[in-house]
């Protein structure tokens, strides 16, 4: 008896997590697929730009951030419309740094839960400041890159780092929304909203399936100020935790704030998706648009009735 509960234990646990993916490391190999899968050509031709990636995190550390950066530097590489600067210090977020470059990558940075505020976590972290000091500069912090974007930086967010400032309604504005949760990986085909949107032309009208974290979202996402890229059916997903209201969830849009722009894709929480190159065409031409090079119908839909 003692036996077989073990098995249906052992095969429910199976189940319930055979669906994650093993993390890898980084190797010339890697490198040298990448360098092969990334595409050739940018979409629009332009002048190479400077992009500051930050993967930084306090909270969940997600292992294809370092992928993530090596990935970037290969597409800014390859395409020669951007270079980037790989950062961890807080400080790139002074206003003399951030006005060095034309767009900002938040890579996973997530901060620690519940407060969810990620410059809060960087000051207490790096310095001896009191309470009301660290609190009124991470305030400044965050003040000043929202006003980086107003001003017409760019702004791409990668998969967890939807959730930098999550509790600032202000910030949820800037982004698009905040993370909720997320039910666990799973395989999902990942849909088109409007395949003749340029944004995802790299996937020829047939969406893309791939295992990952189907993400949903508060505050802010409800407003629909965004114009949505890729979605998700939520009939389709296994293990939520609430009832959804809507049928379906976005994973991937963009928007303008003030002048700049602003870019995010909930994929993916795996570097197994980079694979795809249709994935790397997608997110190059993300990249053009938060620098300015490929202009689209960013309006947003607004709230549903």
């Amino acid at each position: 008896m003692r036996s077989k509960l073990s098995f249906i234990l052992l095969l429910t646990s199976f189940t319930l997590f055979s669906q994650n993916l093993d993390s890898f490391e980084i190797t010339d190999e890697w490198i040298s697929k990448m360098e092969a899968l990334a595409p050739s050509e940018p979409r629009i031709k332009a002048t190479p730009k400077k992009v500051l990636v930050f993967s930084q995190h306090t909270g969940f550390y997600h292992w294809t951030a370092p992928h993530n950066v090596e990935m970037l530097k290969i597409l800014g590489r390859k395409s020669g419309v951007f270079e980037v600067t790989n950062s961890y210090d807080i400080d790139s977020f002074d206003k003399a740094n951030l006005a060095k470059y034309d767009a900002v990558v938040f890579n996973n940075c997530n901060p620690k839960g519940p407060k969810r505020d990620l410059f809060w976590d960087l000051l207490q972290k790096n310095s001896n400041l009191p309470d009301d000091k660290m609190e009124s500069l991470a305030r400044e912090y965050e003040h000043n890159f929202t006003e980086y974007i107003a001003n017409g930086g760019g702004l791409m967010i990668l998969h967890g780092a939807i959730t930098v400032q999550n509790n600032s309604m202000e910030f949820s504005e800037l982004t698009g929304g905040s993370f909720d949760y997320h039910p666990k990986q799973q395989k999902m085909h990942v849909k088109e909203v409007d395949e003749n949107h340029p944004l995802v032309a790299a996937f020829s009208g047939n969406g893309f399936t791939h295992i990952d974290e189907p993400y949903f979202f508060k505050n802010a996402y409800f407003n629909y100020n965004f114009r949505p890229l890729l979605y998700i059916e939520v009939d389709q997903l296994e293990g939520l935790k609430k009832e959804a209201t809507d049928k379906i969830t976005y994973v991937s849009w963009i928007k303008r704030h003030g002048k700049g722009r602003v870019f995010y894709t909930s994929p993916s929480h795996n570097a197994q998706t980079l694979d795809n190159p249709e994935f790397l065409q997608f997110l190059l031409d993300g990249m053009q648009y938060v620098l300015g090079d490929l202009k689209c119908d960013d309006s947003p839909i607004g709230k549903k009735n």
